[in-house]
């Protein structure tokens, strides 16, 4: 199958890239500003928090490849201290959290490259056994194929419109009510080696 990257996915794009044994992500597919390309959503003690990526030139038509990370903005340190915050007494917090704060001082050059470190690690800590790889053999919506996933996971559309995922509530820090969806990191330092299954049941 052949997908866009995003940064720190949602639990919904793991639950549909656990169909798959071949995973293609595209990088020569067409930047979309306000897209979970650069953007993915966490569980803080007053509510649920967006965290962006800013870019250079986003406005712009320009391959996903190509896209830089915008350092001149304070973003990085806003990520961490937010993560932190949110995440800090999470069960699996201390075991995972070195992993993903030794990509982000890397200070990747690119959107892309972040993303993808930042997905082969979570691929890693979920144990998922799947063979990936970056292609640049851009196909848009309109050539469509069955295994073609390209802008299929956006955020102007419901999960439960596109039937992949199927919330399955897990113990999250705050709130009395289940938030479904979050970035894939909600669930990996709430439940470690635990959240591979729940991926699993929350497949459609």
């Amino acid at each position: 199958m052949r997908i866009e990257l995003h940064y720190l996915p949602n639990i919904e794009y793991f639950a549909l890239l656990k169909k798959f044994d071949e995973i293609e992500f595209d990088i020569a597919e067409f930047y979309q500003k306000q897209s979970y390309r650069n953007r993915c959503y966490i569980l803080g003690a007053n509510k649920t928090q967006l965290l962006t990526v800013p870019v250079k030139d986003g406005n712009k038509r320009i391959q996903s490849k190509d896209i830089q990370i915008d350092y001149n903005q304070k973003w990085l340190n806003v990520h961490l201290r937010a993560i932190q915050s949110a995440y800090g007494k999470a069960p699996f917090f201390e075991y995972y959290f070195d992993y993903f704060n030794d990509i982000f001082v890397r200070k990747e050059k690119y959107l892309i490259d972040l993303n993808y470190e930042m997905l082969s690690l979570c691929l890693k800590l979920l144990q998922f056994d799947s063979v990936v790889k970056k292609v640049e053999k851009y196909m848009d919506e309109s050539q469509e194929s069955d295994n073609q996933f390209i802008n299929f996971i956006n955020r102007k559309q419901n999960a439960s419109e596109r039937h992949i995922y199927q919330p399955y509530a897990y113990q999250q820090l705050f709130g009395n009510k289940f938030v479904p969806n979050l970035s894939i990191i909600d669930l990996l330092f709430c439940e470690g080696p635990g959240a591979s299954s729940i991926v699993g049941l929350s497949t459609v």
